[in-house]
């Protein structure tokens, strides 16, 4: 499957923040021996040589944009209700599941409410869109805001994920 995941980075300049995002995605992907792999590959939106991700999947979107510009601001309001919308729809079978199903049935993992309990809980992977410059998930608004107060030079870049 594929998905648009965003990183923030803090880049003196628009090649500084691209060449910022592609070492976040990396990690993602696993590129770096220390981090386990939550992704299978990315593809930037500068990347015009694939036919089944990016610009060939999701259309023309900016490759890196300063957070505070129009196309960036966009950007990250899209990667901000992606995240609340992924988060609340998986809490919402977690909720289902302990209101409708046993002990059991969870324990068994019918309906896959262990993977959606896994989900609400989860730091990276395909239920977080939104990453800082060291591939770590931001999940939650006042941490999202701290990043935006403490980098200097905020810009965010987006790539399509494989997982």
């Amino acid at each position: 499957m594929h998905m648009i995941v965003y990183a923030l980075v803090d880049a003196p300049s628009r090649d500084s923040a691209l060449s910022a995002g592609r070492i976040t995605f990396d990690r993602l992907v696993g590129a770096d021996p220390n981090v386990a792999a939550v992704f299978d590959y990315y593809a930037t939106f500068d990347e015009e040589d694939t036919t089944v991700a990016g610009q060939a999947r999701w259309g023309d979107l900016p490759v890196v944009a300063r957070v505070d510009s129009d196309d960036g601001e966009r950007l990250l309001d899209r990667a901000w209700e992606a995240t609340e919308a992924e988060f609340e729809r998986n809490l919402n079978r977690v909720k289902e599941a302990l209101e409708e199903q046993s002990d059991e049935a969870i324990m068994r993992d019918e309906d896959l409410a262990r993977h959606a309990f896994h989900q609400v809980g989860a730091y990276d992977g395909p239920s977080i869109p939104l990453y800082d410059e060291y591939a770590r998930g931001i999940r939650h608004r006042e941490r999202l805001d701290r990043i935006l107060d403490e980098y200097e030079d905020c810009w965010i870049v987006p790539a399509d994920v494989h997982y």
